[in-house]
């Protein structure tokens, strides 16, 4: 099974956004990340998945990249993409399979890397640290 994925690196002050999430009792690492939804566009999907995972508006700013994984038999086609927090609304409510929501500085992330998620969430941030971020108006969008 192919599934279509969005994930969003939200940095401020030298520090990423990342939540806090136990998928199979384990918990684990990941930007705030999920599946792109019929009737919405990809770049309407991170910012969704943002706020509904941390309650942080945010403003996308470019695409990273887009990274392809195998996992259990299901391909995961994941587009990273980088964004400024804009403000945290105090009365979102966040998705209940969100344990808890994180600031962490590169080496905070970097030093846990056997509980990220997957080796996408290190990866983004590396990505993001080392190249030029792609512009948003590759994405199209007929009406």
């Amino acid at each position: 099974m192919i599934h279509l994925t969005v994930a969003t690196l939200v940095e401020k002050d030298g520090r990423y956004l990342l939540v806090e999430e136990s998928p199979e009792g384990i918990p684990v690492y990941n930007q705030p990340a999920g599946h792109w939804e019929p009737g919405e566009t990809l770049l309407e999907a991170a910012v969704r998945e943002t706020l509904e995972e941390t309650g942080w508006h945010v403003k996308l700013t470019g695409l990273i990249g887009i990274y392809q994984i195998e996992i259990n038999q299901n391909t995961y086609l994941r587009h990273g993409f980088a964004a400024h927090a804009i403000s945290k609304d105090p009365k979102a409510i966040i998705d209940s399979d969100i344990d808890a929501i994180h600031w962490m500085t590169y080496e905070q992330v970097s030093s846990c890397q056997q509980r990220h998620r997957s080796p996408l969430v290190q990866q983004l941030i590396d990505d993001y640290r080392q190249s030029s971020l792609q512009p948003l108006a590759l994405f199209k969008h007929p009406l």
